[in-house]
């Protein structure tokens, strides 16, 4: 054989090169009509997990799990300030009592009887004990409470002049600013059933942001 001559290159002609072509063509098109189509069953299914996922966001977890909240006052300083927005966490207390020094928002006079007016305070004393204020210091079951919360040493004991005894299901709470703060010096012992959460983080301002501990 000549070096110079080429062996012929098999060439698809060009009627086969169309065909092959359009069956490509059609297949990419059922391959797009397929993914299309959506049978009205599973587009109804969708639509409707969709709906109960907005309406659980909108309103069980607020009520349930967690809830923004903003501080209005001063009561809470220097922990707390004004116009500061909160996350409460609502799950927790459902299963243990509030720990001391928990910062709860509660219903000071009742859910029931005046579910607008909310308070954000620190818990001080727990169910079954006695808490007497004396002077600047508080005292648990007749032993000094060493306590670093206070914006100001307290001057007035209100009510907690005399020992208050908590019952099973009451917390005695007081504001961190001691000298402006209306608590339980005021309106007396919380009930478990009044507490609606513990404040668990600082939402705004932005640079105050982060978890809020009792420590």
């Amino acid at each position: 054989m000549d070096n110079n001559e080429k062996e012929p290159i098999e060439d698809i002609g060009k009627e086969d090169e169309k065909e092959f072509i359009e069956d490509n063509t059609d297949i990419e098109e059922n391959d797009v009509q397929e993914t299309k189509k959506i049978s009205p069953g599973r587009f109804i299914c969708e639509a409707v997990l969709y709906i109960a996922l907005l309406i659980i966001c909108v309103s069980v977890v607020p009520k349930y799990v967690i809830q923004r909240t903003k501080v209005d006052g001063t009561s809470m300083e220097a922990t707390l300030n004004d116009k500061d927005n909160l996350l409460v966490e609502k799950v927790s207390y459902h299963f243990h009592n509030p720990d001391r020094f928990d910062i709860i928002v509660f219903y000071p006079y009742g859910k029931e009887e005046d579910p607008e007016d909310y308070y954000v305070k620190r818990v001080i004393g727990l169910p079954g004990e006695t808490v007497q204020i004396i002077g600047a210091d508080i005292y648990i079951n007749g032993t000094k409470l060493e306590e670093h919360y206070g914006k100001d040493p307290i001057t007035e004991a209100g009510e907690a002049e005399e020992p208050i005894q908590l019952a099973d299901d009451e917390f005695f709470v007081l504001g961190d600013n001691r000298e402006v703060s209306s608590d339980s010096r005021d309106f007396g012992p919380v009930k478990k059933s009044d507490i609606s959460g513990r404040v668990v983080m600082r939402i705004y301002p932005f640079n105050k942001f982060g978890l809020l501990t009792n420590k």
